[in-house]
């Protein structure tokens, strides 16, 4: 059982619930355009997810068979307080390696891309990442049936949603010991000097205070969020392959034959030296961060925000009616979406042809509602809708539409 699907609506209420605290408190902990974009590479990441999760389960059921080496009891509640202890420590390792070697960063990237900290932090995930499976293998060997991997990782992520937030300070001293925490994953997501790659527990923090990768929350020292090569971008394409791009083009530009693999799975940052001298990379001061945000008329802001309830509808309606529609028109599905996404990013950015884009997108997905064969009916009136106050508020938001970059500074600690 997947508990992540289930537990969305869920995820969304809390994050509503997060933005009233925000107005509440005039915390300034959400930027509107970065939230949409995290919630977009959410939706992005579930989608995939289906065509990715089919394989993993395929294959973890195929091989389980030939190299469990125990047969486990799936109806005991240990057998399943185990296989969740021993999933998180497989997710420790995935995790800590995601940080240190540059191909697997480049997949896990996105999800630290964000330069605020909050709930919808939590729903940026990537849309790569399948060869993670393989740190998983262990639970197969020790006997943990197929059932269990699936459930059991679904509700690992489950737990480490509630822990992107800052209107948590500090839980009791024993939990904090035990368990990962806001303040814990805080610390995470940091691209301060002291905080790099620590704290890579998903549930519980013992994997790191044992192996030696646990930092405390400094108060002296606020977390400054985000990567230390900012994205700079509200395309959630772009998100998910920049680095790869980056290590692609690494590759072909050395001369070196082995740098060409090696610049696959050496250390995070790590470049061909010939590379880096003739191309050497930007330089970002952390203490120094400004926060890429672009300015947008109410009109603009305002039609991002229908489009954007208008994706999440769309995209439920997709993840819960999947299995019982062909697999060929779920793909159909990820890319009339994906393109959605996309052509979004780039209205939020003010960039060339947006506009133009965005018209296109409406006709596809008018189309989409009307033709798609999902349970719920979709009435020709419904995609008419749709269309006319789409192409409305487009046409208002051409006319106020404005090109202007706001840079915000980085105040630590807000």
């Amino acid at each position: 059982m997947n508990f992540v699907a289930i537990a969305i609506p869920f995820f969304l209420l809390l994050v509503g619930l997060e933005l009233l605290a925000n107005w509440w408190r005039k915390t300034n902990y959400y930027s509107t355009n970065d939230a949409i974009n995290s919630l977009h590479l959410g939706v992005l990441s579930q989608l995939t997810g289906l065509a990715k999760k089919a394989v993993q389960f395929s294959v973890y059921a195929w091989i389980f068979p030939y190299i469990s080496l125990f047969e486990l009891n799936s109806q005991s509640v240990w057998v399943w307080i185990a296989g969740f202890v021993v999933y998180d420590f497989c997710y420790y390792l995935y995790h800590r390696c995601s940080h240190e070697i540059n191909g697997l960063w480049a997949s896990h990237v996105v999800h630290h891309q964000s330069e605020e900290y909050n709930l919808t932090t939590a729903l940026r995930q990537t849309s790569g990442g399948i060869v993670n499976f393989v740190f998983y293998i262990p639970l197969a060997i020790l006997g943990f049936e197929p059932i269990i991997f699936i459930a059991v990782g679904s509700l690992n992520l489950v737990y480490q949603f509630w822990v992107h937030t800052r209107h948590i300070d500090k839980m009791p001293a024993w939990f904090e010991f035990v368990f990962v925490t806001p303040s814990n994953h805080r610390v995470h997501h940091g691209q301060n000097p002291v905080y790099l790659d620590k704290n890579h527990g998903g549930v519980f923090i013992l994997w790191d205070r044992f192996l030696g990768t646990y930092q405390k929350e400094l108060d002296e020292e606020p977390v400054i969020y985000g990567v230390t090569v900012p994205l700079a971008s509200w395309n959630p394409i772009w998100a998910n392959f920049e680095v790869y791009l980056g290590l692609l083009q690494d590759s072909v530009r050395t001369k070196k034959w082995s740098d060409k693999f090696r610049v696959w799975y050496k250390k995070t940052g790590w470049r061909p030296d010939d590379v880096s001298e003739k191309y050497p990379g930007p330089k970002f001061d952390p203490y120094k961060q400004v926060k890429f945000d672009v300015a947008n008329s109410i009109t603009t802001k305002t039609y991002i925000l229908y489009q954007h309830i208008v994706t999440l509808c769309l995209s439920l309606v997709i993840l819960y009616q999947a299995p019982k529609v062909d697999n060929s028109f779920n793909i159909v599905s990820m890319i009339v979406i994906g393109f959605g996404l996309f052509t979004l990013g780039k209205l939020q950015q003010n960039t060339k042809w947006s506009h133009q884009l965005e018209t296109l997108k409406i006709a596809l997905w008018g189309s989409f509602i009307v033709l798609s064969p999902y349970q719920f009916e979709w009435p020709l009136e419904i995609s008419m809708l749709y269309g006319l106050s789409s192409l409305i508020w487009l046409a208002g938001s051409y006319r106020s539409k404005s090109n202007n970059i706001n840079i915000k500074k980085i105040i630590p600690g807000n």
